[in-house]
């Protein structure tokens, strides 16, 4: 029974992932890509100023050739609208239903353990812990950046210690929400909870210091307004996501518990006279 409870579980994680990826698909569509467009548009403007202020050293048929062969491997292969329609639609929404598979898990083991919360308040802290641990904590230690900021030659390092301030926030959260249950008994809940959340702050501000800095994050030069809408439509998206997954997920997920807890009590009552 338990284990049927959980896959159904997943896949309605997974479905409002899916309808979670919708929502967001739209936002970053109307939200996102005008500082997306406009820091492409900076990105070419600079590398026309930068042409335009190099040297002619090979001018002539020759230099036509090396520049013609260097515009066609530079050509991209999707172009910039199926970019910002089918492929951002693609990855958002795989994103929804995979961080939504993820979710639904973790709520499972989170029901009943955290509180004496209903499915669908579980499935509210599930989505807001989920956009903290896993989006907020990491996006004020490493802010989203837009195209053409940063050395594309250290998108590697970036990425990784992106990844590790995930990994970081995950764990300290869940340190937290074991520390708080040890303390309960003896501090009460309320003051077990503080004392929790006070060591998550205490100890991601130290994984803040200690973790090295994304020291060329911004070009000089790069519009600030241009980089702050793309840093807010980037909070925004992610925000979209994990409220409607809670709302969504939430509802789909009581339904479920309840038509299984009724199942259950119904067996039960069958099994009464048998039994006595």
């Amino acid at each position: 029974m338990y284990a049927s409870t959980v896959r159904g579980l997943l896949v309605r994680g997974m479905l409002a992932g899916l309808i979670a990826g919708l929502f967001a698909f739209a936002v970053a569509y109307v939200v996102g890509e005008p500082p997306v467009r406009g820091s492409i548009a900076v990105e070419e403007a600079a590398a026309a100023q930068d042409a335009a202020s190099a040297p002619s050293g090979h001018a002539g048929h020759g230099g036509d050739a090396v520049s013609g062969e260097a515009a066609e491997e530079e050509e991209e292969l999707v172009s910039r609208p199926v970019q910002s329609t089918v492929g951002l639609a693609t990855g958002v929404l795989v994103y929804g239903v995979a961080l939504g598979g993820i979710a639904s898990l973790a709520f499972s083991f989170a029901l009943g353990r955290v509180g004496g919360f209903s499915p669908r308040a579980t499935a509210a802290l599930t989505g807001a812990g989920a956009f903290g641990l896993v989006y907020l904590v990491p996006f004020l230690k490493y802010p989203a950046t837009p195209p053409a900021v940063g050395n594309p030659d250290t998108i590697g390092q970036r990425t990784t210690l992106f990844f590790l301030m995930i990994l970081l926030s995950v764990l300290l959260g869940v340190g937290a929400i074991i520390l708080g249950r040890r303390l309960a008994p003896r501090l009460g809940n309320w003051n077990a909870t503080l004392t929790a959340a006070g060591g998550f702050v205490v100890a991601t501000a130290l994984a803040f210091v200690f973790l090295p800095d994304n020291s060329d994050a911004v070009q000089p030069g790069f519009p600030a307004a241009l980089l702050w809408e793309f840093r807010i439509a980037s909070l925004a998206v992610q925000l979209v996501l994990w409220t409607v997954f809670a709302v969504v997920f939430g509802v789909l997920a009581q339904r479920l518990l309840a038509e299984r807890t009724d199942d259950a009590e119904v067996t039960a009552r069958q099994q009464a006279p048998a039994l006595g």
